[in-house]
C-alpha cells in the first residue's frame, strides 16, 4: 500500500473501552479502512487501562484493524480507590467530587501532580510503540487524540524525531476544560499546563476539534498561525438502520443516555415532567453512568415520574433505547456551552425523535439544533418554553418527527471523507 494512505492513530481509549470517548476514532478508523486507507492504532492494553466502563460489543466494529496495545504506569486507579473505594468507580467523568475531605485532597493531587493528566504514565510506552510502527510501515500521517491530553506529548516527541504530518485532535478542550477550576491548581501548575498545551498547538500541522466558533477563536490566541478544522462527531448509518424499535403506547417515554452529573441542569425539565405526570403517564429511562445518589434524588424529588434505570448499555442497545423514546433529553455541562458537540447529539438527531437539550440557546450547539423540525436548545430558567415543547411532543407523540436538513453530511462515512481531505492537505 502507498505509505501516503497509512495513518497512525494514538488513542488511550479503544474497544473494549466503553463510553463516548472511544467512539470518535473507532468509527473514523473503521471508515478509513473502508475508504482505502490503512489505519494503525497504538493504545493501552485493557487489563492495564483505567477505563470507567467496558463495552465488548464495540470490538466487532474494528476487528480488522491493526492494533498495538502497550503497558502503562499510571496512578489513576489509586485515585479511584482513594475517592470511591473501587478501582474504576471513582475514575473522573465530567465533574470533580469535592464533597468530602478525601475528595478535596484527591482534587488537589490531581490538579497539581498529574500534569497534564493522570494518564501521563502511558506516554513512554505509547512513544516506544509509535516509533516502531512508524519505522516499520514508513508512516507519515499521525493523529493523537485527547483526552487524555498527555497523549499529544507522544506526537510532540515524534514530530521532533520524524518528518510527519501530525494532526492533534481535541475531543474536549485542554487547559480551558470546564472542570479544571475545581482542581485547586496552583499558579505554577496552571502555567505548566498552558506551556505544554501551547507547545503542542504550535508544533502540530493541524488541530481538529468537534466544534468551531468560539473554541477556535480561543485556541488561536495560543497558536495564531495554526490550521484549525471543525470535524464533528457523527452517527453510523449501518448501525442506525440495523436497530429497529418502537416507543411504548401506554406511556409517554422520555429517554436520557450517557453521563449525568450534578454539573448538568436537569432539574427544570424533570420538574415540568413531574407536574405533567399527574395527567399523562410519563416514564423516564436513564442509561449510562448515573450515580445512585442522582437516581435517588430524582425518585425523591419527582415521584410522579416512573423512573427506569438501565445501567450502562452496549452501544447498539443504547441506540435501541433511543428509538423507543417519544422524547430525547440532553443536558449541556455547566461551563461547557461553547466547547463541544457530543456524538450522542448526532445519534439523537439521526433517530428523528424529538430532542430537547438544556443549555445556552445562543451557543453554536444551540444554533445547530434549531435546524431540526422538532429540536430545541432551551435555557433551564425558561420553564414556559420547556413546558410548551414537551406538550407538543406529548400531543403529537405518534406522528411528530425531528427532520434535519442534509442529515447525511453528519454520517461517520461523510465525516471520514472530510478527515481524508484534511490529511491529504
Amino acid at each position: 500500500m502507498n505509505t501516503q494512505q497509512k495513518v497512525l492513530i494514538v488513542t488511550y481509549y479503544w474497544p473494549p473501552s466503553g463510553g463516548s470517548g472511544v467512539q470518535r476514532w473507532m468509527y473514523f478508523a473503521k471508515h478509513l479502512k473502508q475508504l482505502g486507507w490503512e489505519p494503525f492504532i497504538v493504545t493501552v492494553a485493557e487489563e492495564k487501562a483505567s477505563y470507567a466502563v467496558l463495552d465488548t460489543s464495540l470490538n466487532q466494529e474494528v476487528d480488522d484493524i491493526a492494533v498495538i496495545k502497550t503497558h502503562t504506569r499510571e496512578p489513576l486507579q489509586w485515585y479511584s480507590i482513594l475517592t470511591s473505594g473501587s478501582r474504576n468507580k471513582g475514575i473522573p467523568q465530567g465533574e470533580v467530587n469535592r464533597s468530602s475531605v478525601l475528595g478535596k485532597i484527591a482534587a488537589y493531587i490531581r490538579g497539581n501532580f498529574f500534569i497534564p493528566d493522570a494518564r501521563k504514565g502511558w506516554v513512554p510506552f505509547a512513544l516506544e510503540a509509535s516509533r516502531k510502527i512508524i519505522t516499520q510501515e514508513k508512516i507519515i500521517h499521525v493523529i493523537t487524540t485527547g483526552p487524555p491530553h498527555s497523549t499529544h506529548l507522544v506526537g510532540l516527541q515524534l514530530q521532533q524525531e520524524f518528518e510527519l504530518n501530525w494532526l492533534v485532535d481535541f475531543r474536549d478542550p485542554w487547559s480551558d476544560l470546564f472542570y479544571n477550576k475545581e482542581l485547586y491548581r496552583s499558579k505554577n501548575s496552571i502555567k505548566k499546563d498552558l506551556v505544554l498545551e501551547s507547545k503542542v498547538l504550535q508544533a502540530a500541522n493541524g488541530v481538529l476539534t468537534t466544534i468551531g466558533g468560539k473554541l477556535h477563536e480561543d485556541l488561536k490566541v495560543k497558536a495564531a498561525t495554526q490550521n484549525f478544522y471543525a470535524l464533528p462527531n457523527g452517527y453510523d448509518v449501518a448501525l442506525m438502520q440495523s436497530v429497529q424499535a418502537k416507543p411504548p403506547e401506554d406511556v409517554f417515554h422520555v429517554v436520557y443516555t450517557g453521563l449525568l452529573t450534578h454539573n448538568q441542569p436537569y432539574n427544570a425539565v424533570l420538574s415540568v415532567l413531574n407536574s405533567m405526570a399527574t395527567k399523562v403517564p410519563i416514564r423516564l429511562s436513564l442509561a449510562g453512568t448515573i450515580s445512585a445518589a442522582i437516581r435517588l434524588e430524582i425518585q425523591t424529588a419527582y415521584p410522579q415520574i416512573e423512573l427506569v434505570h438501565h445501567g450502562y448499555l452496549a452501544h447498539q442497545d443504547a441506540i435501541g433505547l433511543m428509538k423507543e423514546a417519544h422524547l430525547l433529553l440532553n443536558f449541556i455541562f455547566l461551563g461547557a456551552q461553547t466547547q463541544m458537540i457530543s456524538g450522542k447529539l448526532l445519534e439523537y438527531i439521526a433517530t428523528e425523535i424529538p430532542l430537547l437539550s438544556i443549555g445556552n440557546p445562543d451557543s453554536e450547539v444551540g444554533r445547530f439544533l434549531k435546524q431540526g423540525t422538532a429540536a430545541a436548545m432551551l435555557d433551564e430558567n425558561d420553564t414556559t418554553a420547556i413546558l410548551e415543547f414537551i406538550q407538543v411532543a406529548v400531543t403529537q407523540k405518534n406522528s411528530i418527527q425531528n427532520k434535519f436538513p442534509q442529515l447525511g453530511e453528519w454520517s461517520r462515512e461523510a465525516l471520514t471523507k472530510q478527515l481524508i481531505e484534511i490529511l491529504e492537505r
